[in-house]
């Protein structure tokens, strides 16, 4: 397929510390529950453990492609058809603690089509600030 058919992928990433523990930090990233709190309009699960993340009520399909207990979490988003597509869009929550200062950071990496890096701080600036509120950190 020639380049100019395909939509230019970028990789965002930037890490936030967060005065939480993993424990306490890892349900809001990992479950439905937890992610509608803060992350965006709803998030839901259908019978096929899709998760649904719902946007300006417009649904957004994906898959908890990977994931380790209080560490870490990756969502692969699907297409309309809920089906896996080539370089698809996709998003991970990383826990890292510091051994030396027992801070807590949450690195997020966004594989997007969105390539507006002022617009992807603040959108998780943002974010981030929610989660902060939600587990006291």
């Amino acid at each position: 397929m020639p380049l100019s058919a395909t939509r230019l992928k970028h990789r965002f990433t930037v890490e936030f510390p967060i005065n939480a523990s993993p424990k306490i930090l890892y349900p809001y990233l990992a479950s439905a529950s937890g992610l509608s709190q803060w992350f965006c309009q709803d998030v839901r699960l259908d019978e096929d453990h899709r998760f649904n993340f719902i946007w300006d009520n417009q649904s957004h399909f994906a898959e908890m492609n990977s994931h380790r207990t209080n560490r870490s979490v990756r969502y692969v988003f699907l297409d309309h058809n809920k089906r896996h597509t080539p370089d698809a869009n996709y998003l991970d929550f990383t826990l890292e603690e510091s051994q030396l200062t027992q801070e807590v950071y949450l690195r997020v990496l966004d594989y997007s089509e969105e390539t507006d890096e002022t617009e992807l701080q603040e959108m998780w600036d943002s974010l981030i600030l929610k989660l902060r509120e939600l587990v006291g950190g």
